[in-house]
């Protein structure tokens, strides 16, 4: 589906917009205190977060939604998480060790994290949103979110994602998020925010779900 809102174009990404895409990703990632505290030294920092985002990009085209805008600007990767996700660890690990070598600890760390905090209840995941920082504060990650949203609300269904700045955290509770309990990364990391879009009720939107840690994290 193509849809148009003010000029602005957003349709599904493809494998033709890889390149693109790929590189807004790993731009729009490579400053923050998350990407400080997974790579320190920054002149490394740029060949791993492209071959992650390429790895993700990848795996948002084959196993979630991803969506872009007409000008390839900007990317969110979605995932219908209806039931709770299987994965495969060792496989995991393996694959963050090839894409970030010494730095894979950290990678898996976070992602385990993310996966230990997710809530159970059945919702969409934004896994990403990135907009090419030359090309931000112009409403292209908004135009994504809005058109998503829109469709969440058809289906009566919930959103959640991962804030790792407190612009990010503001900007998604002006755009009806509500924030729940916070995590923070070991190893002196930065804390990051959990953020969830109820479904519509007759009151409102259904709260932030209660969740519990798996996997013995706590």
């Amino acid at each position: 589906m193509t849809i148009t809102n003010d000029n602005l174009t957003v349709r599904p990404a493809t494998t033709t917009d890889a390149g693109p895409l790929i590189a807004v990703l790993a731009e729009a990632f490579r400053k923050g205190p998350v990407a400080d505290w997974l790579i320190p030294d920054p002149d490394d920092r740029g060949a791993v977060y492209y071959r992650y985002f390429r790895d993700a990009f990848h795996h948002g085209l084959e196993h979630g939604e991803v969506y872009t805008t007409s000008d390839q600007y900007a990317v969110a990767i979605w995932y219908p998480r209806l039931a709770p996700a299987p994965a495969d660890a060792h496989q995991r690990v393996e694959a963050l060790e090839r894409i970030a070598g010494a730095y894979a600890p950290k990678f898996v760390l976070l992602e385990e994290m993310f996966d230990a905090f997710h809530p159970d209840e059945p919702h969409h995941y934004l896994a990403y949103l990135a907009v090419d920082p030359t090309r931000q504060n112009r409403g292209l990650g908004t135009a994504l979110l809005a058109d998503y949203h829109r469709r969440l609300d058809q289906l009566a269904l919930p959103a959640y994602l991962e804030a790792t700045t407190m612009r990010n955290r503001q900007l998604y509770l002006c755009l009806g998020y509500t924030a729940g309990p916070t995590m923070v990364l070991p190893a002196q990391g930065p804390t990051i925010w959990r953020m969830w879009r109820g479904a519509p009720t007759s009151g409102g939107r259904s709260p932030f779900p209660p969740t519990r840690p798996r996997r013995g994290l706590s």
